[in-house]
């Protein structure tokens, strides 16, 4: 039977268990049909904005071993420069039970460890002492600079087979696609569906990437997919692409 319950709280009313237990109830139980179908991985927000000494998280909602937790709360993490690997993550606590409360906590936390299976990355970087992080790409290979870059490639956004990269970089990916004159309407459609869809599964760009170079059907890491990514856009822009190392040297001009 479907249902559509309202409590009616008015004056004179006894207030009662069912009235309370439905309002505890009815959010968390949408939650869960909503996005019963999606893989562990950032449902909505969770981004990240690199500040000149700190790390702010916005609010989102994330998906760890079919729970949902919720950030309801903006969050700032400070960094500095160690010259080594440092990942932003979630850190999932073991269930704590009380009488009146069964919680899930997850702990945002900047760490030189790789993530583990209780844990979510939300970015990584190598920061260089006297160096600034950005988080602006000079192009889409960029995403991938080892030093004083925040890279998002291990991030994984919840998809509803699969983890799957973060929305932001295949829009990037689409709109320097477009960029380089593509006229391929196999390109142009994929690259309209990054630019409209809200993410894109990982099985869709692995048939994409299959399809357009007639080689069989194969799945890829997050690191080894940015990369045949990028050799397509290497492709379609007819030289190397500067694979996030700035160019160097003089530049000379003819004059007929």
């Amino acid at each position: 039977m479907l249902t559509h319950i309202v409590p009616k709280f008015e004056k004179g009313r006894i207030l009662k268990t069912e009235m309370l237990e439905n309002l505890r109830d009815y959010p968390r139980s949408f939650l869960d049909i909503r996005y019963q179908d999606f893989s562990d991985g950032i449902i909505t927000g969770m981004n990240v904005t690199v500040g000149e000494y700190t790390l702010t998280i916005s609010r989102g909602i994330v998906k760890h071993k079919g729970r949902l937790y919720l950030l309801e709360q903006e969050q700032e993490v400070p960094y500095a420069a160690t010259g080594r690997l440092s990942v932003l993550k979630i850190k999932f606590q073991e269930e704590q039970s009380t009488a009146d409360f069964q919680r899930y906590l997850g702990e945002i936390a900047l760490e030189e460890e790789q993530v583990n299976q209780r844990e979510l990355e939300l970015g990584r970087f190598k920061l260089k002492t006297g160096a600034l992080l950005r988080s602006d790409y000079v192009d889409f290979a960029d995403l991938a600079t080892e030093f004083n870059t925040f890279n998002l490639i291990q991030v994984q956004q919840a998809g509803t087979t699969l983890p799957t990269l973060p929305s932001c970089i295949f829009k990037m990916f689409a709109r320097e696609l477009i960029s380089r004159g593509t006229s391929d309407p196999f390109d142009l459609s994929f690259a309209m569906l990054c630019l409209n869809q809200g993410f894109i599964e990982r099985e869709a760009v692995l048939h994409y990437l299959s399809s357009r170079s007639g080689t069989a059907y194969r799945d890829y890491d997050s690191s080894k997919l940015h990369q045949v990514m990028s050799r397509v856009l290497e492709e379609k822009g007819g030289r190397r692409m500067n694979m996030g190392v700035a160019r160097s040297g003089g530049q000379r001009m003819l004059v007929d």
